[in-house]
């Protein structure tokens, strides 16, 4: 199929993360299926529209950029290790910043955790991930991949921060000023579950590597 699939692949994940979150959409959708469920729905859609990416940037036609090298893959395996720890202590964590968070009214500026020093953890999560996988992947097609995650990730924050400025109106300001005031690095400001959430961490960077053959169709480790 050349680059058709490719490029399919690629439209169906931006109109599919981009359109179910405009308002009158969600408006929608929700009053249908509820909060929960569409975040549910919203979230099985993204990932399924993410494997079919991946999937069919590994079947177009391979064009090479730069040789591969045996101490590359050491780079995703290094920071993939932040990225589960970011992504284990924002997950459903109060976040009126960003998205991916959860009952956003009970954010407490004074008790930030990670947003305290990142205000959108899963977008900087998503920009690692992309950065370090371009390394391993010199080919044309995972560098338009990884490099448009990576793009995305650095444009999304700003596009994010205007949208919320908007809802939130002066309140975001005062937020922001508490949040940053707030950031520390005493566990007790990072909520309740934390050493949860770093063993949390550790499963998951353990089961990426061990799915990640079956999944992506390569072992991540050298």
């Amino acid at each position: 199929m050349g680059w058709t699939e490719f490029v399919a692949a690629f439209g169906f994940f931006f109109v599919s993360h981009s359109a179910p979150v405009r308002k009158p959409i969600r408006d929608r959708i929700t009053k249908k299926i509820g909060s929960r469920g569409f975040t549910l729905a919203y979230s099985a859609l993204s990932l399924a529209a993410l494997a079919w990416l991946i999937t069919a940037a590994d079947r177009a036609p391979y064009v090479q950029l730069w040789p591969w090298a045996s101490w590359q893959p050491y780079i995703p395996l290094i920071v993939m290790a932040p990225v589960c720890l970011i992504i284990a202590l924002a997950v459903a964590r109060p976040n009126p910043f960003s998205f991916g968070g959860a009952n956003n009214d009970a954010f407490d500026p004074s008790r930030p955790g990670l947003v305290g020093w990142i205000r959108h953890p899963l977008l900087v999560a998503l920009g690692l991930w992309a950065g370090a996988h371009i390394v391993p992947n010199g080919d044309l097609a995972h560098v338009l991949l990884f490099g448009t995650f990576a793009i995305f990730a650095l444009a999304g924050q700003r596009l994010v921060d205007r949208r919320k400025q908007r809802e939130l109106g002066g309140r975001w300001g005062e937020l922001d000023r508490g949040r940053r005031c707030g950031r520390s690095l005493d566990v007790k400001r990072f909520g309740s579950g934390f050493a949860a959430r770093l063993l949390t961490a550790v499963f998951l960077y353990l089961i990426l590597i061990a799915l990640h053959p079956s999944l992506f169709g390569a072992s991540p480790l050298p």
